[in-house]
């Protein structure tokens, strides 16, 4: 697309947010879009944008590329049928070691399983996103092999090591920080007891996307797009295990779009997006999904 002068105004939205159990209602009015360039990059959409957000007497500025990346769009790229996962990155023994794990859990060490799947999610992004659909093959494996659930104990023993140094974590390396956020949430989503997510995850999850929304990582991009990752992918699920911290998220999201000091252009977008999207029962309308996504060609 050349590039085009738009002036965009957006109808009032109401994103209804509750504080201490009362309901603010936020009206985000007249928003202006100008000098509009729409590319491909690296498979996802770049969109360059220069407005001015009016929200009641505050106005937010921005203006900067935006890379809208394809978890936008709110479709599961995993596919739990599929046999093929992404352990290409381990040598062959290890490779190996997974591979028997998945079909017969049995006949390895589960512990070893567990440790090696952690350890790879933490220095691993794209592994750290698959690695839910690993544990959930091997603890339907175990299962049904034996009625055990030696590998899952270990899993979540390791989990609870690796929550309880998550500071210290993210002081060392934000990637491996936003690595062990992403791979708790995908454990979430994927590990069920009788089809319901399981209660032990709830609150250390909830702990880490508050994490998230402190000052001083909504001034990371890299930790605002893993927070409005996570909640596109398990918000709506989270919310109904418990909609009071959910609520209380919301309204530190929202106090930090509104308020929030060297927030980037990009962070402050998306976080208008996540905010409009929870307001419009965790889906987007179709005005504004064409507003906040572009189309993403192969």
């Amino acid at each position: 697309y050349g590039p085009c002068l738009l002036s965009y105004t957006y109808r009032s939205l109401s994103l209804t947010m509750f504080a201490n159990a009362t309901s603010i209602c936020l009206g985000l009015e007249s928003i202006h879009q100008a000098g509009t360039n729409r590319m491909t990059h690296g498979g996802t959409t770049a969109r360059w944008m220069s407005a001015v957000v009016a929200v009641g007497s505050v106005s937010v500025s921005f203006s900067a590329a935006v890379l809208v990346p394809k978890h936008c769009v709110l479709k599961r790229m995993e596919d739990s049928s599929k046999e093929e996962y992404r352990i290409q990155s381990f040598d062959m023994e290890t490779q190996t070691l997974l591979k028997t794990a998945l079909k017969d859990p049995g006949s390895v060490d589960l512990e070893k399983v567990s440790d090696v799947i952690v350890d790879q999610s933490l220095k691993d992004q794209v592994f750290s996103k698959e690695a839910g659909r690993i544990c959930f093959t091997i603890v339907q494996a175990e299962a049904k092999q034996s009625n055990g659930n030696v590998f899952r104990r270990n899993l979540l023993n390791r989990l609870q090591q690796e929550f309880k140094a998550r500071e210290e974590t993210r002081k060392k390396s934000t990637q491996e920080w936003v690595c062990l956020v992403s791979f708790i949430c995908n454990i979430f989503d994927y590990l069920k007891v009788n089809n319901m997510p399981m209660m032990a995850l709830v609150h250390p999850v909830y702990d880490c996307l508050f994490r998230l929304t402190q000052p001083d990582a909504l001034k990371n991009e890299e930790e605002v797009d893993c927070l409005v990752l996570q909640l596109h992918r398990i918000g709506e699920q989270l919310e109904k295990m418990n909609v009071q911290r959910m609520d209380e998220l919301f309204c530190l999201l929202r106090d930090g779009f509104l308020l929030q000091d060297g927030l980037s252009s990009l962070g402050r977008l998306l976080l208008l997006e996540i905010l409009e999207f929870r307001a419009g029962g965790w889906t987007l309308s179709e005005t504004a999904q064409k507003y906040y996504y572009s189309e993403v060609t192969d």
